[in-house]
């Protein structure tokens, strides 16, 4: 007891945290617990909000609630989480299952019952308190694979009832049974030159700095010479004892000549900010490369909660006869830190590498409205949606926009506008604004009125304005038609569209709606016969399928079942 009261109350002066309860929730799996992703790991686009609980590969494992309350919002969606459930508890949290297979008893009956109210795969229902009540350990769903996850496992989080926020599950006591004794690991370390005229190893690019681990765990960087203002940025990664790969590391605090400086940790955090995350890393680095830097510095401080600036926003300015002594401690939740030494001095050297030339000819000014036309295409940016200053290339050509390079992070809705008044009437019913990468095209969302087409986005790239004139495209897996089918459970189909996606799709049985689960992964519509709307004998089906821009495929057939096999 004594041992547990000293472990709290260290939590409490280093976590600044609330006393979170730490036997309250049990596991959501009744099956050693691995992760796959951690709280706070660096995603595209946003932090992970809580833990990815492997599911030995495959679906369909017990989902329990975590403790008792009542099922407070169900969402079922195409991406995100999938099929997920929200369970409030009375104790102020909130814990949420993700990419589920599917829902159990009460729970599945529920979802089933909504979607066919609403008439939609896709649904977002909250709930009283009063009607779904459950039980600390009721099985209420089926481990999965739905929505954006890239294979089975279970998403779980706990959240701050009242203001949303997502917590850190391992402050709930998860940390019992996901031990960890290894120190994270440290694979880079990068020094940027931040001033104008700043050098640093005779170089005015960003430098890859050599480390040597030595025999305690620790780092000993080569000697960083400066001439200027320079901020450093790591790549790191954590290892548990019971998973096998890599996750997101928990705090990293930097100090200059033994004074703590530039610091972050991740505890709670809310959804409004976890795009920063690409403010966070070297978000060019990491587009050119897709190696995540994470940077220990902020040119301009951004509202990121976690973050603690520190006096100068984790910049060192390095001048004449000074030299600074700058650690990094990286730690991982249990307190195992992994310590990098590095010296830096100051050297007035002569440059070998210059600066990465710009010749890019437009100005985005951080702080202003920018607004760019050439030809039929106009670019705008509000104010704030960049956090510092840059050259923008932008060009027209052969109806192409080249909007520069995803090289710069946005953090607000840039608005593009593309004019067109060769096509007719009937054919700019059927076209949208595309982004183009390499090969693929992406669809965006697209207003029109009238010749004129705008969508909003958060990327810079390449953009072209589309005609799509063909329809999507259904077959059925197995032959089907005119067929007695008594031994099949289910109708599967499979279904794509060449250019705009697929926004909608209905199928009826004998005139009924019927629901069909869709998963864009494995371009799968799938519809179970034990929701009861098959009949005896003959049955009639159509289905409609629907693209972004108003293309309909229909699909009918007969075909013939039996209910009392």
């Amino acid at each position: 007891m004594k041992l547990i009261g000293l472990f709290l109350c260290f939590c409490t002066l280093v976590f600044g945290q609330n006393q979170y309860p730490k036997d309250y929730f049990r596991s959501p799996l009744d099956i050693p617990l691995q992760l796959s992703g951690n709280f706070g790991e660096l995603r595209p686009n946003h932090f992970h909000s809580g833990f990815d609980f492997k599911t030995q590969q495959k679906e369909g494992l017990a989902v329990y609630a975590a403790a008792d309350g009542y099922v407070s919002r169900i969402k079922i969606a195409v991406n995100g989480y999938g099929k997920a459930i929200y369970i409030t508890h009375p104790n102020g949290y909130t814990t949420v299952y993700g990419h589920l297979q599917s829902g159990v008893g009460a729970v599945e009956k529920r979802i089933k019952a909504e979607q066919y109210q609403a008439k939609s795969y896709e649904i977002d229902v909250y709930l009283p308190a009063n009607e779904l009540q459950v039980q600390k350990g009721d099985v209420i769903a089926l481990s999965g694979n739905t929505g954006g996850s890239d294979g089975p496992h279970l998403h779980f989080e706990i959240r701050d009832t009242a203001s949303e926020k997502i917590i850190n599950p391992m402050f709930f006591g998860f940390d019992s049974v996901i031990t960890d004794s290894k120190r994270p690991m440290l694979s880079n370390l990068i020094v940027y030159p931040l001033g104008k005229n700043t050098v640093v190893n005779q170089s005015q690019r960003p430098v890859a700095v050599a480390i040597s681990q030595q025999d305690d765990g620790s780092y000993i960087a080569d000697k960083v010479l400066v001439n200027g203002t320079v901020g450093f940025g790591i790549t790191a990664f954590d290892y548990d004892d019971v998973s096998w790969n890599g996750n997101g590391i928990y705090k990293v605090q930097t100090f200059k000549n033994g004074k703590l400086d530039f610091q972050y940790q991740f505890d709670t955090f809310s959804f409004d900010e976890t795009r920063y995350v690409n403010a966070l890393i070297d978000y060019g680095r990491y587009k050119k490369t897709g190696q995540r830097v994470q940077k220990l510095f902020a040119e301009k401080p951004y509202p990121l909660s976690i973050i603690q600036h520190g006096t100068q926003n984790g910049v060192l300015e390095i001048a004449s006869n000074i030299t600074q002594n700058y650690k990094i401690e990286i730690a991982d939740y249990s307190q195992n830190i992994t310590r990098v030494f590095i010296p830096i001095e100051y050297s007035p050297m002569t440059v070998k590498v210059t600066e990465e030339p710009v010749t890019a000819k437009y100005w985005v000014k951080a702080d202003k409205e920018s607004v760019f036309a050439l030809e039929n295409v106009t670019v705008t940016i509000p104010p704030k949606a960049f956090l510092k200053d840059f050259k923008m290339d932008f060009e027209v050509k052969n109806g192409i926009a080249y909007l520069h390079d995803d090289v710069e992070p946005a953090f607000a809705n840039l608005t593009i506008t593309f004019e067109d008044s060769l096509t007719t009437e009937s054919e700019r019913q059927r076209m949208f604004i595309g982004t183009v990468d390499g090969k693929k095209t992406y669809y965006n969302y697209t207003k029109r009125y009238k010749n004129s087409f705008t969508t909003y986005t958060k990327y810079l790239g390449t953009y072209k304005l589309f005609k799509d004139s063909m329809p999507p495209k259904i077959k059925s897996d197995k032959r089907i038609g005119g067929q007695w089918i008594s031994q099949q459970k289910e109708l599967r189909f499979t279904v794509s569209d060449d250019l705009s996606g697929i926004k909608t799709w209905e199928g009826y049985l004998n005139g009924q709606w019927i629901l069909l689960e869709y998963e864009p992964k494995t371009k799968k519509l799938v519809h179970h016969f034990d929701d009861g709307i098959v009949v005896e004998g003959k049955n009639d089906l159509k289905i409609v399928i629907t693209d972004n821009v108003g293309n309909s495929t229909i699909f009918e057939t007969q075909f013939f079942r039996s209910q009392k096999l």
